[in-house]
Formats: structure tokens, sequence, C-alpha cells
């Protein structure tokens, strides 16, 4: 392992985009702990715990994937949120509209920075709105419990609503936003990894230490009075967390190879065969982005409704559509398995692979080339992602279940759960591999020397 990481510092590039990566990552945390100004960002965090009350829902999720930011109110609260949510449809609409399409294919780089560009300007509008929403939920709280906002801000009044603070809150969560989301796009360019994948699996660490002291709480150590959680109950969890672990490298890692053939002329000499070599087709060619991209779509219409008040129709929608509940945990399934086949749809081109097999002269043993090839590859996509896409949704919501059984606080199972899991050990991955793609590259062993998956 030392040896590894003394491998790893000694290629000065790879050193850098480490530093780079890392540098970024702590600015991103330090966000978390900057509140809004006017806001009292600790009576924030304890009204934010009074009002969930320890049940799982919306806000409890995006306070996880936010680092804490969410609870106490700070400049990064909204996180890289609106960024998912912006990038789905868009995403969505580039599979809609035909003239997007045929832009990328006639000139892909254009295309790309067209798309990127939208995107960003489409975040921006998400990330106001939604700090719109945020500052209407803070005056609420402040409503009930005085002293959360500088009253200060609350005087200049337009329409009978506090327009500075309005302006202050959306405002500042919007800048916190678009810093996420460039911090993000570095990391991708510059550094090493996905930077938003990163950006939320950073958020996801930082609420370990909270959940550790929360089972040492439950479990009531100190006393001799049974507590809320038994060991036998935590036992149970640590099966599913190793079990969501095992699942998830086996899923993302595993392949189904597609033996090829290359036929050859060697100057007088019959045609004969080269070199065996196969086609990797992942069984999960999407990796975690349909559980990022499923949880994201689903915040956006619930957080509208809690954000709105229990007592209108949206917001007996959101306490509908919160996690835990039935309607949601069907509805995280569906997205998980649609996201997934959307996004291996809009990634793996088995035309072009045929073509490229053609033009090289390659074919699959019984398959001829062109058009056959690839409707072969297509069928054989198709199904082995509809396997990948119901093992990756029965992963992400079998510690909800487990934890809906067993009556475990949220706190404990939304760092347990699949959610939260699937995209750490995913994101994990994937930088992992990326590190050991440079290693090879300067002709060391991999980062993981001992233990490698067959995948690889």
């Amino acid at each position: 392992m030392w040896q590894a990481l003394k491998n790893i510092f000694s290629v000065e590039e790879l050193k850098k985009k480490i530093v780079f990566t890392l540098l970024l990552l702590l600015v991103c945390r330090i966000g978390a702990y900057i509140p809004v100004p006017g806001i009292d960002g600790e009576a924030a965090a304890q009204l934010f715990k009074a009002a969930t009350g320890g049940s799982q829902n919306l806000f409890q999720l995006m306070d996880v994937f936010s680092g804490g930011a969410f609870a106490q109110m700070t400049i990064v609260a909204l996180g890289v949120m609106p960024y998912i949510s912006a990038s789905i449809i868009l995403q969505l609409l580039v599979a809609l509209i035909p003239s997007f399409q045929r832009e990328i294919k006639e000139n892909y780089e254009s295309g790309k920075k067209k798309i990127g560009k939208l995107t960003r300007l489409l975040t921006v509008g998400l990330a106001f709105f939604q700090a719109g929403l945020f500052a209407k939920y803070a005056l609420q709280l402040h409503a009930g419990s005085p002293g959360l906002i500088v009253s200060e801000l609350l005087q200049p009044r337009m329409f009978g609503a506090p327009w500075l603070f309005y302006l202050i809150v959306m405002f500042t969560m919007t800048a916190g936003t678009i810093m996420l989301m460039w911090f993000g796009e570095q990391i991708t360019e510059k550094g090493v990894g996905n930077g938003i994948s990163l950006i939320i699996t950073v958020g996801i660490l930082s609420s370990l230490p909270t959940t550790i002291g929360s089972i040492i709480q439950q479990l009531n150590l100190d006393s001799q009075e049974p507590g809320r959680l038994t060991f036998s109950t935590l036992i149970v969890l640590a099966c599913v967390f190793v079990l969501i672990i095992v699942g998830t490298i086996l899923i993302i890692q595993g392949q189904r190879k597609i033996p090829l053939q290359y036929a050859r002329r060697t100057v007088g000499a019959e045609e004969g065969q080269g070199d065996r070599a196969h086609i990797p087709l992942k069984i999960n060619y999407a990796g975690v982005i349909p559980v990022i991209f499923a949880s994201s779509l689903l915040m956006f219409p619930a957080t509208i409704g809690q954000f709105a008040g229990q007592e209108k129709w949206l917001g007996r929608f959101a306490s509908w559509l919160s996690p835990g509940q039935w309607p949601y945990l069907i509805a995280y399934v569906l997205l998980i398995i649609f996201f997934t086949y959307f996004w291996t749809a809009t990634q793996f081109h088995p035309e072009q692979i045929a073509s490229d097999m053609k033009k090289n002269g390659a074919f699959i043993p019984g398959i001829r080339q062109g058009k056959p090839t690839h409707d072969y590859l297509e069928s054989t996509m198709n199904k082995i992602t509809f396997a990948g896409a119901f093992f990756l949704a029965a992963i992400a919501v079998l510690p909800t279940l487990v934890g809906k059984f067993l009556n475990v606080d949220a706190t404990i199972t939304y760092f347990f759960g699949g959610t939260s899991l699937l995209i750490l050990v995913g994101v994990v991955l994937d930088t992992t591999k990326q590190i050991e793609s440079h290693l090879l590259m300067k002709r060391y062993d991999g980062f993981m020397k001992y233990g490698r998956l067959q995948g690889r």
C-alpha cells in the first residue's frame, strides 16, 4: 500500500492532479460551514433537527448529499443538485430534439460546448428558483422560532415581503451552486475523477462521524436499559453494508466479453486468422449515474412541495413522495431502471463499433459484419442492461427496506443506505481506475496491486 502511494506521488503529473483535486474539495467543504449572511447557522441546524424529528424525509437526504450544508443554511446549501437536474433536462432534450442530435453528430465538439453552455444557464435558473423557496422556508422557521434571521434584513419590505432577505439568500446560494459547478468542471478537466460526483461523495463522507456518534448513542452503552439500536440490528446493518459494497463492485466491474476474430492476409500465404480479442460490454454501463439522476429528479418536485407547506396540496404530495414511503421507493426503482437504459442508449453506439470492426477486418464468430453485428451488439447490451438495471435498483432500495423493517433511525439508514453507499463506492472505484491508468502509463503496477478484479 505504501509503495503504491509512493508510486502515485513519484509521477509529477499525477501528483499535481491529486493535489489540485484535494484543494478544490477542501474549499467546497469550507463553504459548507459559511452560513448565508443574516442567518444563524447553529440555530438553523437545531431547528432543522427538531423539524425532521429523526424520521425519513427529503430534507435529511438533501442534507446528507450537501454534507450538512443544507441544515445550517450555508452558502452551498443547494449543493450540486441544480446542476444535476439541469444536466438531466438537457440530456432528455438532446434525445428528444432531432436538431440537437444532428448538431452533435455533425460537430461533436461544438455541440458539446453548446450543451454545456445551456446546462450552466439552466443551472443558474434552477438554483435561483430553489434558493427563493429556501428563503421562504427560512422565514417560516423564523416565524415559529424568532432569532434565526437578523431582524434588520426583515425590515425593508415590498408587497409585504422582505425583499432584501430574499435577494441576499437567492444571490448567495446561487453563487454557491455556481462555485461548486465550476469546481466540479475544473476537477473533471484538470484533476482526477468526476468532479461533480466527488463533491457529492465528500459530502456523504462528512456525515460519517455523525452517523457513528448516532450509533453509539442509540446503543445506550452507558446504561443498563436497552437502547433504541440493538447489537443484533447493528450486525444486520453491517451485513447489508458489506453486501452493498460487494454488489456495487461486482455490478460496476462486471463484463460480458464478446469474442472477436481478425482476418488477415500475408504475402505468399493463404488468408488466416489473427490473434483473438474481445469486446468488453459492461453489465452496468452507466455506473452510479442512474442513482444520482433518480435521486436528484425525485428531489426537485418534492422540494417544491415541502417548501410550500404541508397545508397545501403540493406539501401533501411531497409527504407522499418522501424517502421511505412506498410511492417514493417504487418511483425510485423505475427511475433507476429508466436512467440506466437511457444513459446506455446515449453513450453506447453499436453502429460505430460495427463500422470500426468492418474497417479493421474484425468479426464476431458466427455473426456477419455490418448490420447483423450491429443488431447482435444492441440485443446483447439490452439483455445485460436489463439485469444490471434491476440489480442496481435492488441494491439501492435494500437498506431502506431493512431500515423500515428494523425501525432504524433515518440518520443511520441514510449513510448505510443504498443511495449514499452506491455513490460512494462507485465514485471511489472510478477515481481509483483513473489513478491506475496514470500509473500503468508510467509502467508502474496499479494502485490495487493485489486482489485485482477480473473485470479490469
